[in-house]
């Protein structure tokens, strides 16, 4: 598996790809935005599984770096930065970024985080298992409309762009609204993994999703449990297909 390491201190990059190198990973160091961009163009060999992205770099901002990655490519983006608060994290996911690791970091949390994005990316992942699993179907829930089959989401009619995790994870409470989903539950549903490392990714999602929505109350933390989606006042939650519910 092919991973494109954007990290500007030749030292850190190093000692970084000899270690992922034994564990079969082969790595490609770009030292700055410019490199890596250029890393992933098309003609410049196979392409890469993962791209890890530390938003420290000297030519640009890792954000914005991040943003012309998803333009150019799908290739997950794991972002690493130094930054432990929830915005920075929101941000980076809103920019198309797949997850994140917060220096310093445990090169087996790492390594985790590596092969989990690598294989929910993959042909044939989860992603396409539940696009194919709700085609068809929309769920209302009061000023909020989930689209399963266009992957779309609106409030008041008003189109919210979400990221493909965020959409996920809601469609996912929203088809079963008022029932409590575990965390362990979600990220095996959402993420296709049981590794425990990801629920500090759910709770960034979730909080992304609230935001993005204007709407707090509408996932509910569950404390010691996990979330639910709680249908707004305005109406119950029903869900439509192309055949009228009897």
């Amino acid at each position: 598996m092919r991973l494109l390491l954007v990290e500007d201190d030749d030292h850190v990059a190093a000692a970084l790809s000899a270690v992922l190198a034994k564990h079969g990973l082969a790595v490609v160091h770009a030292r700055n935005g410019e490199d890596a961009l250029k890393a992933l163009l098309p003609d410049h060999g196979e392409p890469f599984a993962v791209v890890l992205l530390d938003l420290g770099l000297p030519d640009q901002d890792g954000f914005e770096v991040c943003g012309r990655i998803r333009m150019l490519c799908a290739t997950p983006v794991i972002m690493v930065t130094a930054r432990s608060d929830v915005r920075s994290r929101i941000h980076g996911l809103n920019l198309g970024a797949d997850d994140y690791v917060v220096k310093p970091y445990d090169t087996g949390e790492l390594l985790a985080r590596i092969h989990a994005v690598s294989r929910r990316n993959a042909p044939g992942g989860g992603e396409q298992a539940a696009e194919e699993s709700t085609a068809g179907e929309a769920l209302r829930l009061g000023a909020v409309t989930v689209e399963l089959s266009t992957r779309q989401v609106a409030v008041d009619g008003a189109a919210v762009p979400l990221t493909r995790k965020e959409f996920d994870l809601l469609a996912l409470l929203a088809q079963r609204p008022g029932v409590v989903f575990r965390r362990e539950q979600i990220i095996s549903e959402v993420w296709r993994t049981s590794w425990e490392g990801t629920g500090r990714t759910l709770e960034v999602h979730i909080a992304s999703l609230r935001a993005k929505l204007r709407m707090p109350a509408l996932i509910e933390t569950v404390r010691g449990v996990g979330y639910r989606l709680v249908v707004p006042a305005a109406g119950p939650g029903v869900r439509t297909s192309a055949a009228p519910a009897s």
